[in-house]
């Protein structure tokens, strides 16, 4: 398509704060399952009136199984009595089974933070996707898709995705790209934009009715950030900005599959009420490379808390701490302090330094260890509860029991040749 009417996209929704490992556990037990189960629920309630809009849906939700989470929306639109329905789902992220063969390519998956060998944790590892771009969502709408599920993909790509499609933009296209890019990124953390998370929080109205951002695309590149009329929240200059600078990185190199997006040409405008422009955005050629996210086993932990009640609470939650540390040792089983997790919840610790310590009426002790030796982080949570009858008085909090150790999952952040990634795209008719 080349539209030239403005494109409207609009997020309802944040980000889903499930563990990395979460997907592959849930269809390792169910073939069906793997993805975001939430996104089935909400489709049953706003399904009907999108189709009846003509509102197409882009989401990526489908964790490790896309075609299953396709599948179930399917069933949720025969149930809807809906029809003439097409899902789409983009792959090809998930190169888990694939690592030995792009090895052998020559790929070494070096560790972006501190350049290990992915061969030191390779027997470890969970679960292993690269970042797909927004070409992919733009091919699926172009075979007709009303829905979009993707595994994992870019925040960005979910907004430029529908911008590729319907104002024809070409891979060349650096500054539109660079734009789309943008925009998505305004709008990935939803109502991060209109008020929410922001500083200046007193001058935000109706918080809990707040907002949710709508972009208004133009073929140009220029897009403009808005809301819904009688929401709560802000849309201006200051909250616009706040998000742009949230998980920037450099900002003059934001690093896309398919652009490099200069945040450092950014002009905003503010162009009435809850209305803000954004233009003069330039981009240029992608790197070679996707980023690909592995996560592994990296051994256990457990974490416990409790309350302590003043007077002197927080000189009675250090005391407890260093008696689980010392009834531990009487026991030979040590951490070191790297192994150790100590918060005094109540006494500042969220802005140390800042603010200026006083004696809190009470003090949430949250204290932890890791090891990959699972029987000494099982023996760590047996001292926890002790505490109640056995330490100074005030402490209370025990209900949620005895600490039990989990496993760690780690992140190893990397990257592979673009082009030995192959993005799939598959189109369902329900």
């Amino acid at each position: 398509m080349n539209a030239t009417s403005p494109l409207l996209i609009a997020n309802g929704q944040g980000f889903w704060g499930d563990s990395i490992l979460g997907p592959v556990r849930l269809k390792s037990r169910n073939p069906e399952a793997g993805y975001a189960t939430d996104f089935i629920q909400m489709l049953e309630r706003i399904l009907p009136e999108c189709h009846e809009k003509g509102i197409k849906i882009i989401a990526s939700a489908g964790g490790v199984n896309s075609a299953a989470c396709a599948r179930a929306t399917g069933q949720v639109i025969k149930k809807l009595g809906l029809s003439n329905l097409k899902v789409a789902t983009v792959t090809g992220d998930d190169i888990l089974n694939r690592i030995d063969e792009l090895q052998a390519a020559g790929e070494v998956f070096k560790n972006l933070d501190d350049g290990r060998s992915l061969n030191e944790i390779k027997s470890k590892i969970s679960s292993a996707n690269a970042y797909l771009g927004a070409f992919p969502i733009a091919e699926a709408l172009a075979q007709g898709a009303h829905i979009v599920i993707c595994g994992r993909v870019t925040d960005p790509s979910l907004v430029l995705g529908p911008m590729i499609y319907e104002f024809g933009w070409q891979p060349e296209d650096y500054d539109k790209l660079a734009a789309g890019t943008v925009a998505g990124h305004i709008v990935e953390c939803g109502a991060q934009c209109t008020g929410a998370n922001y500083s200046n929080w007193r001058e935000i109205a109706d918080y809990a009715r707040i907002g949710y951002p709508v972009i208004e695309a133009h073929a140009s590149g220029e897009f403009f950030i808005t809301k819904h009329a009688q929401t709560g929240g802000k849309v201006s200059i200051e909250t616009v900005a706040s998000q742009l600078v949230y998980e920037m990185g450099d900002p003059r190199r934001y690093l896309t599959p398919d652009v490099v997006a200069d945040f450092t040409t950014i002009k905003l405008e503010q162009a009435g009420a809850d209305r803000v422009r954004v233009h003069g955005i330039k981009g240029s050629a992608p790197t070679e490379s996707l980023k690909v996210s592995f996560s592994y086993h990296n051994g256990y932990k457990a974490v416990g808390q409790l309350v302590i009640s003043g007077p002197e609470a927080l000189a009675k939650a250090r005391l407890c701490a260093e008696m689980i540390w010392e009834r531990l040792a009487l026991d030979d089983c040590t951490f070191t302090e790297d192994e150790r997790l100590v918060e005094f919840l109540g006494s500042g610790v969220c802005h140390a330094g800042i603010v200026a310590p006083v004696d809190p009426a009470e003090i949430v002790l949250r204290v932890g260890v890791k090891s990959h030796d699972k029987a000494r982080v099982d023996r760590f949570g047996m001292e926890i509860v002790p505490l109640v009858t056995s330490g100074p008085p005030g402490v209370t909090g025990f209900a949620g029991g005895r600490p039990k150790a989990t496993d760690i999952i780690s992140y190893w952040p990397a990257l592979v040749g673009k082009g030995k990634i192959r993005p799939q795209v598959e189109v369902m008719a329900f």
